[in-house]
């Protein structure tokens, strides 16, 4: 149940798999650790793991594992809520290399893939030929396929096209005894199946099965779309005589009768045009019975939101524009009421309807609309990130999931939701609830404590009474998402003994040894067994001091745990998150596999010492602190400020190397350095520096380094600007705004026309611009302390932030903004700088990015910005990944289009590879020129010479300059130069 260390014979089965098979074999702790856990409460380690490259891969794996009895088990994504993806087995991981599509027939509409293809990619692969796979299920951009159909997934508009069960045609697996079968349609009179073959004893013996308990399915297995417990024996008696398709009980099946290698699915046409009607309700179970009248016109989805949900993304930087858009007041629930066709002005007409239903109700006026493709696509995005959201609760009280998806009848509902929320309230919590309201599935957790006994008693309590009065309304307590652990053992209450029986019957049948992941459908153990957890008996951290303040989540480890493995950090498009992961496809590389890393050894589960081991270090090293996760990640997982952390722990244990000296003390021998810029920038002048530079600093040699400036910017003088500055000042201006330019370190040094050019542009736009200066007498300027953070030199850090906040003290105090152009650093001020006890009293508002200010002076008052057309009349903008992280991308774009006639294009790209000193690194330069390649640097290659390309940080521009030869701006530099 739970292996702290490999056991006797593990070793020669990880040496065999890795003699045998092509595809990556990891038995490591930390490997191993990784994916003990999916999206469930459970954590069970596993005997190792394996990435097949190929079929062949998968078939020598099971080979390998028959003979040593190690079982099996297959893996997507691992985002399964009840533990059907962990298990004391090798587990097999599909999603890294099997995510091919191996071929489509337009005219049949269906597709082949391979298991670990992820839905979003797939369909958009099909977008361009005018088809969709349908089954779209909240986790659409990291969920695969395979892990679809091993759970009979179902989706928000099952309503109109059913579950996956409804949706596979095919399925080719590879079985326990190594023999590869494609399960497909059988006929009623099971022609061609009359051989002495594998598959023909596995048709006969199922329709026999299926034909003896015809009976007891009819009368056991619940009358609902959403029923998706235990096996599909119910499509093996198929009536009036007709066939069945053997694909259908390995649908569900959750990796127990087989390993898929091709799924071959059916497809829809995509439809024309979708309209969306918010419905607001003042009470919950006002929503509950308008349900059923509101199915009654027809919609392609119904979708709870309630109040908890609500007020939780309000509380998310990434969903609170959104939220604010559509929802009205302070409903107790909405309904998102979708209507789908090819006819829009029908679909409109259906919109009406659905106001005077809401009207004929009693909630007249209650209805925001949604026709825009962008608003709809926005709305649904809070929609499908329900779950995470309900999880960005902080502390060890969270929404737990276990009955959260069974399904009554809609003309149940409003009675079973109310009598569910008394349940809670006797047992001292409350539930939270959102999800497919259309078909009675709601999806409703508990709030309890797991890592005490009473909380899991608790659970067990609710479970068996919630489960009662399901099998009462005639209900299903798996409507969606299967049955893993925590649904297992109740199959006999749910089916009874006879049909419990049956699905052994299955299982013996297809895996006789007991192979494929053992404990899930059949041969359950207990849902409450607390060995079984994440959270076991005995769980509590080591002590460890910290070297940022981690009170807001009650400590380092707490914040740790807010990742609850539902693994939005995998997906790829749109958004930053996570860029290293984008491009290796390894768990080890996703904000989610770096946080259980930590939760395991901050816990004391990987052994002494591991916080600050190699393995934590490889684990680490590729987190670029993009800050992606902090805005993207719903449960709002800032892991580069655990980077941070970790490293301020490393370095206290292992020191300092020279290259990571070098960058973290840049602002402390600048101000020599520049006096010596003929001879520092040497090095990408003579042949032979770079190589020289590789072997001593680890500095790659295909990198071109920074230019140091003789002429610097001076902060310690009077304000410099390219052009002399310009001082106008107009009477309705009246008395010139102040505001104090911070010039960073990279900008001072690096790249001083930037800070020249902004000051040129705010005086022109009437701000009087005063600079942040040095204490008298200092010649270093002031430094936000990020070279030093990315060093993990926390106290050097702040040391730096002291002297700064001492120097600014009479701006903040006075309210005047402290303007920045190099996000990295500026937005230090807004998030680490808290965390090191400064900014709170001033509050980070103070502190604005330079296109914030004059995007935000634009829309106040007229700037005064004599601002002329430029040559090119296109412009390329990259975001820096912590402009969008702080959500300043939408400034910087309305600063750009100040310029006439300009038309901006910003680039969908995640983090651009360079990220501060990681792209310079020689063992980074591949991936960090991959991360690149994504999206970005094809682009700007794409681009006619004269697009303007403009990127928010250093970095980038860096990134841009060696990627494709082309020199990217930054905003104020393209507002310079639009002026006269």
């Amino acid at each position: 149940r739970h292996r702290s260390h490999l056991r006797p014979g593990d070793a020669g089965l990880a040496a065999r798999l890795r003699r045998e098979l092509e595809g990556e074999v990891w038995f490591d702790p930390a490997s191993r650790g990784r994916y003990s856990t999916d999206a469930s409460i459970y954590q069970i380690e596993p005997i190792g793991v394996v990435a097949p490259r190929s079929d062949e891969d998968i078939a020598r794996t099971i080979a390998v594992c028959r003979e040593a009895g190690a079982p099996v088990l297959p893996r997507g994504a691992g985002t399964s809520q009840c533990g059907q993806t962990v298990g004391e087995a090798v587990v097999v991981d599909t999603s890294r290399h099997l995510d091919r599509v191996l071929g489509v027939d337009e005219e049949a509409r269906r597709v082949k893939v391979q298991p670990g293809v992820v839905l979003d990619r797939l369909n958009a692969w099909l977008k361009p030929r005018g088809l969709f796979f349908p089954v779209d299920v909240s986790p659409a951009n990291r969920a695969t396929i395979g892990g679809m159909t091993g759970n009979n997934s179902c989706g928000a508009r099952s309503i109109r096209y059913g579950n996956m069960v409804h949706n596979v045609h095919a399925i080719r697996a590879i079985l326990a005894d190594g023999n590869a079968v494609r399960f497909g349609e059988v006929s009623g009179n099971l022609a061609g199946f009359a051989g002495d073959d594998q598959y023909s004893d596995l048709i006969h013996r199922m329709r026999a099965l299926g034909a003896r308990e015809a009976d007891e399915i009819a009368r056991r297995f619940p009358a609902l779309l959403r029923r998706v417990g235990g096996y599909n024996i119910d499509t093996l008696a198929p009536a009036d005589g007709g066939g069945h398709n053997m694909a259908h009980l390995l649908v569900g099946s959750e990796g127990t009768l087989g390993f898929f290698t091709e799924i071959e699915l059916d497809l829809e046409p995509l439809p024309a045009h979708r309209v969306l009607g918010v419905c607001h309700f003042p009470a919950f179970h006002e929503a509950m019975s308008a349900t059923q009248h509101i199915v009654a016109l027809d919609p392609s989805a119904v979708e709870l939101v309630d109040r908890t949900l609500i007020e939780l993304a309000r509380d998310i930087d990434a969903f609170r524009p959104t939220v604010e858009r559509f929802v009205r007041g302070a409903p107790d629930a909405l309904l998102l009421v979708e209507f789908a066709g090819e006819d829009r002005g029908a679909l409109l007409a259906r919109l009406a309807e659905l106001v005077a239903l809401m009207a004929d109700l009693g909630f007249p006026g209650a209805m925001v609309e949604a026709v825009e493709p962008a608003f709809q696509r926005a709305v649904w995005e809070v929609r499908k990130a329900g779950l995470n959201i309900m999880m960005s609760m902080k502390g060890d009280g969270k929404p737990v999931s276990f009955v959260e998806d069974c399904a009554v009848r809609l003309e149940d509902l409003a009675e079973y939701t109310r009598r569910l929320d008394a349940i809670f309230a006797r047992h001292g919590t409350r539930g939270t609830w959102y999800a497919h309201a259309s078909v009675g599935t709601l999806h409703v957790r508990p709030i309890l404590d797991l890592k005490v006994d009473e909380g899991a008693r608790t659970m067990r309590a609710i479970a068996e009474e919630c489960f009662e009065m399901v099998r009462e309304y005639r209900g299903s307590h798996s409507g969606e998402h299967g049955d893993g652990i925590v649904r297992s053992e109740f199959h006999e209450a749910m089916f009874g003994s006879r049909l419990a029986g049956a699905f052994e019957e299955v299982k013996d049948a297809f895996d006789p040894a007991g192979l494929f992941n053992p404990g899930k459908i059949v041969r359950p153990e207990r849902m409450d067994d607390r060995e079984l957890f994440r959270y076991k008996p005995g769980y509590a951290p080591l002590p460890v001091e910290t070297g940022l303040d981690w009170s807001e989540w009650g400590g380092f480890d707490r914040a740790v745990e807010m990742c609850n493995n539902n693994g939005a950090c995998r997906k790829s498009n749109p958004g930053v998150m996570c860029p290293s992961y984008r491009v290796t496809m390894d768990e080890r590389h996703v904000t989610r596999g770096r946080a259980n890393t930590l939760r395991l050894a901050l816990t004391g589960q990987l052994g002494p010492g591991a916080l600050t081991s190699d393995a934590m270090a490889e684990t680490m090293a590729l987190c670029v602190g993009c800050k992606g996760c902090k805005r993207e990640c719903p449960t709002g997982v800032d892991m580069a400020r655990m980077k941070i952390e970790y490293l301020h722990q490393r370095r206290k244990r292992h020191g300092l190397g020279l290259r990571d000296r070098a960058v973290a003390w840049l602002p402390r021998y600048a101000p020599v350095a520049s006096r010596l810029a003929w001879m520092m920038n040497l090095r990408d002048r003579l042949p032979g520096l770079p190589a020289a530079t590789e072997r001593l600093l680890g500095l790659s040699a295909k990198r071109t380094l920074p230019r140091w400036h003789a002429d610097a910017f001076r902060s310690d003088g009077p304000v410099e600007s390219g052009a002399g500055g310009s001082r106008r000042r107009t009477a309705a201006q009246g008395e010139r705004p102040e505001v104090a330019l911070f010039a960073d370190t990279f900008t001072t040094w690096f790249e001083p026309e930037n800070a020249r050019a902004a000051v040129r542009v705010l005086e022109t736009a009437g701000f009087r611009v005063r600079l942040a200066a040095p204490p008298p007498g200092e010649r270093r300027p002031l430094c936000c302390g990020r070279t030093f953070l990315a060093a993990g030199l926390v106290e050097e850090a702040r040391r730096e932030l002291a002297r700064t906040f001492a120097a600014l003290g009479s701006f903040l105090e006075r309210g005047v903004p402290v303007v920045g152009l190099e996000p990295s650093c500026l937005l230090t001020f807004r998030d680490e700088a808290l965390a090191l006890g400064f900014g709170r009293e001033t509050g980070e508002a103070r502190f604005v990015m330079f296109e914030e200010l004059v995007a935000g002076a634009a829309e106040e008052r007229d700037l005064g910005l004599p601002l002329r057309p430029l040559a090119g009349k296109r412009a390329l903008l990259h975001g820096h990944c912590h402009q969008k992280a702080f959500g300043v991308m939408p400034a910087l774009e309305r600063t750009l289009r100040l310029v006439p006639g300009l038309e901006v294009e910003t680039i969908e790209s995640s983090c651009c590879g360079m990220a501060g000193a990681f792209g310079y690194e020689a063992a980074n330069y591949e991936t960090s020129m991959a991360m690149g390649e994504l999206s970005l640097l094809p682009v700007v290659r794409a681009a006619a010479p004269d697009t303007l390309i403009v990127a928010g940080g250093t970095s980038c521009r860096h990134q841009v300059a060696d990627g494709t030869g082309r020199q990217a701006l930054h905003v104020a530099r393209v507002l310079e130069q639009a002026l006269p």
